[in-house]
């Protein structure tokens, strides 16, 4: 996730050239540097990357690299391994395809997979710890491609799993399916609004953070269940870098965002805590804990915005299945 702090503002490349009909920018919506309430963030004129339909192919080819970093690393997680040694998994996978982690050395990030366990929300580092059946764990993976002028190309996603596949409690299952939900809702609203589907607000970003809170809400009334949506941490632009505008906020926001139009790739990537929402950093500079110890999930998928739809670039089937209840289907550029 995106860190919403001063400190850690993350540089802006310049946007690629784009062909007659898509250029343009949009306005970004950027929340406050601090933001631990839910008051409006304040709008900037950042600039938003518009890509060709080559360039969103492009970013398809690094979306399936991260989806076979996802499906490998499903396979290796086990009770006893260390997740040092699924970082290395995960780092020959990327070796394999010819691409290159876009997380190892980011600010001196010194892993190719960030896997957070249990109370661990994001950015955790692998280690020497071992894995135990019952852990919830998350991998968030990225890799970038180089076309043959040498830019980057970035993909970027996230899943939650339990070690060994029977949660240790019902909260654990509430939070990771719960967590997977708000992804899917707000993907499907983001291809409502790309088929141009809605009015106002259902058109622009705020589709994003106003599904997550819808699913989150509907669960507090169903379970009796309150969970807690990260405010510090959002989903993001990406394209020519891994982090880029718009913020792609995970909950409601009564300022409009920028209208939602092809060209547009986001990472929209919604995090829970089956508590409270605050977070901690550790001593690490990178590992981000919930201060109550609840437990948290984190999903996430690259999403590109085409004429008509959407498609899910880091999603093996584009998307088909998690959009399937919807009644929608992601619309593949041939």
């Amino acid at each position: 996730g995106r860190l919403l702090k001063r400190t850690t503002r993350l540089r802006m490349l310049r946007p690629v050239p784009v062909p007659d009909g898509l250029a343009g920018t949009a306005p970004s919506h950027r929340p406050s540097p601090l933001h631990t309430t839910q008051e409006a963030p304040v709008l900037s004129r950042e600039q938003i990357q518009i890509k060709t339909p080559e360039q969103v192919r492009l970013m398809r080819r690094a979306g399936l690299v991260v989806a076979d970093i996802h499906a490998a690393l499903r396979e290796a997680v086990r009770a006893g391994i260390t997740t040092a040694e699924l970082d290395a998994v995960s780092a020959g996978v990327i070796e394999a395809a010819g691409a290159h982690s876009n997380f190892l050395g980011y600010y001196d990030f010194p892993a190719t997979v960030c896997i957070s366990v249990n109370d661990e929300v994001v950015h955790g580092i692998p280690g020497e710890r071992v894995l135990a059946d019952g852990d919830l764990v998350t991998f968030d993976c990225g890799a970038y491609i180089l076309d043959e002028d040498g830019t980057q190309w970035h993909g970027d996603a996230a899943f939650t799993t339990v070690v060994g596949g029977t949660y240790l409690s019902e909260t654990d299952r509430l939070v990771d399916t719960t967590t997977r939900q708000a992804l899917w809702e707000a993907i499907a609203a983001v291809a409502r609004a790309a088929a141009g589907e809605g009015r106002g607000r259902q058109l622009c970003l705020n589709a994003v953070g106003d599904a997550v809170e819808t699913v989150v809400a509907d669960v507090a009334e169903r379970e009796g269940h309150e969970l807690g949506i990260l405010q510090e941490y959002v989903g993001h632009g990406i394209g020519t870098s891994m982090h880029m505008a718009p913020d792609v906020l995970n909950y409601s926001v009564k300022r409009r965002g920028p209208r939602l139009r092809p060209g547009m790739v986001l990472a929209i990537e919604p995090m829970l805590t089956a508590g409270s929402p605050a977070t901690r950093e550790l001593d690490d500079g990178w590992t981000v804990v919930t201060r109550d110890g609840s437990h948290a999930a984190q999903w996430e998928h690259t999403v590109a915005i085409v004429p008509g739809g959407v498609w899910v670039l880091t999603a093996p089937d584009g998307g088909a299945e998690g959009l399937a209840p919807y009644g929608i289907e992601p619309k593949a550029l041939g």
